[in-house]
């Protein structure tokens, strides 16, 4: 079992790597096979018009997540990775004024928004609770093409045949090193080769890149990680959505500065710059801003503020360290997304920021010297703590409870990785029945609280 750093971290738009980034993927796809379609030879067997229906959580909370959104600009020809965000909203309002897209490479196609992107909540698509589906007609409308695609977690895009196929790959399909495809074999590995998690995960990675590219793709993760945060620290005002949700990190941040330059040490110092590191990215992500899944946008906030939270208090840290967390926390979050999930509407936000807790203290402890069986102890009890947590945002906005729901994770994390440090490794529950217990447990939860605000705060809120 293999999955890339550059995966697992993918640097796109907010505010949601399943509902927003996944869409604008799947879209682009779509057209990547209208592009090379063998369509009849007939006059009119050529695509002229298209359509776009959203299913299952996609479809119950995707205007508050920008879903439709990500489907116009994804049929404009834009990528989450190199969008701008600040000409999203033209380039949408173009749209919807002339019903017509015509992404770069392509001819003009009808796409008329408010007929032919359509939020289908009564029917899902079987496989994944985030299913869309896309369709191309000629000038007569004939139907020519209609592919379903699914939004997997953390941006992952997957056709149909290819979710099939992704339920029995094997570790042996994994032509790397250090196959390792849950916590056991990795430690067996790690004790066999000597080598730390980060040290086989990188290995794994230079299977199929040259290590000066390894590190400037890190580096350039890690940058816009930490220019996330800056940003999210420098905005006010009042976010999107409806809700009126006011940007605290900007005050938090000034409060704390004060602190920092007066040099006055206070009890909740180091917890309160976590806490803000962290609330600024979700922040800067309700708003639509460039971030990294961290393994989602959702929970995007929790591995930069652990990181962030380590460089303001270690001043002897550098690049190496950053690239060493990094790397450990995805070969955590590799072996999560194996066994179970990261996407809050299959399992609820235990597989969002309670998988990117797990992966921040395992790259916490990782960076001050854990051994990998302490790494992996870490990792387990941040995991365990977030077991059974619901996703029901406020408005199918990914802001309440998300924002503060990431700073405590952070902290869990940190937590974590200090009670793993003061032990030895030896600990009751290994890691992987703790994401076995995770994966049962969000097949359980009921389908209301997993990210399709029918029910929990979402509901009580709103109704209060």
């Amino acid at each position: 079992m293999f999955l890339s750093i550059f995966d697992v971290f993918k640097i796109g738009i907010g505010p949601s790597s399943s509902h927003t980034m996944g869409p604008m993927t799947a879209a682009r796809r779509f057209l990547d096979e209208l592009k090379t379609g063998d369509w009849p030879r007939a006059v009119n067997a050529r695509p002229a018009a298209l359509t776009a229906s959203l299913h299952g959580s996609l479809a119950f909370t995707g205007i508050g997540h920008g879903s439709g959104r990500a489907v116009i600009l994804g049929l404009c020809g834009q990528d989450p990775k190199t969008v701008d965000p600040d000409a999203m909203d033209g380039l949408v309002a173009a749209v919807e004024a002339s019903g017509i897209v015509q992404p770069p490479g392509h001819p003009e196609y009808r796409f008329r928004p408010a007929v032919d992107l359509v939020f289908d909540k009564r029917n899902a698509l079987p496989g994944h609770p985030n299913g869309l589906q896309f369709a191309a007609y000629d000038t007569d409308g004939q139907l020519l093409l209609r592919r379903a695609f699914f939004s997997i977690g953390g941006g992952f895009v997957v056709s149909a045949e290819e979710l099939e196929a992704l339920k029995h790959a094997s570790p042996d399909q994994a032509d790397v090193p250090y196959p390792f495809a849950d916590a056991k074999s990795m430690l067996a590995m790690a004790a066999a080769s000597g080598l730390s998690i980060a040290g086989m995960k990188r290995a794994n990675e230079e299977a199929t890149r040259k290590r000066v590219a390894l590190d400037r793709g890190i580096d350039e993760i890690w940058s816009v990680m930490s220019n996330c945060i800056d940003r999210g620290i420098a905005q006010d005002g009042i976010m999107p959505g409806g809700l009126n949700v006011k940007r605290r990190a900007r005050g938090i941040f000034q409060q704390l500065d004060a602190q920092w330059q007066r040099n006055e040490i206070t009890p909740l110092m180091a917890n309160d710059w976590l806490s803000l590191y962290a609330m600024a990215v979700n922040e800067e992500n309700a708003g639509g801003g460039r971030v990294v899944t961290a393994p989602t946008n959702g929970a995007a906030g929790v591995i930069p503020a652990v990181m962030k939270y380590f460089l303001k208090f270690n001043a002897a840290a550098g690049p190496d360290a950053v690239r060493d967390y990094l790397l450990t926390s995805a070969a955590i979050g590799g072996i999560i997304k194996h066994n179970a999930s990261i996407s809050g509407a299959e399992v609820g936000c235990q597989g969002e920021v309670g998988s990117a807790s797990a992966m921040a203290a395992a790259g916490l402890c990782a960076i001050m010297g854990g051994t990998p069986e302490q790494v992996e102890n870490a990792a387990e009890i941040a995991l365990e703590h977030h077991l059974g947590m619901t996703c029901d945002p406020v408005g199918g906005l990914v802001q309440i409870p998300c924002i503060e729901r990431n700073a405590f994770g952070a902290v869990k994390a940190v937590t974590a990785a200090s009670l793993a440090l003061k032990g030895d490794g030896t600990h009751a529950v290994p890691l992987d029945a703790c994401i076995e217990t995770m994966r049962q447990t969000g097949l359980d939860m009921s389908e209301r609280y997993k990210e399709t605000s029918l029910a929990g705060l979402a509901v009580n809120v709103v109704a209060c």
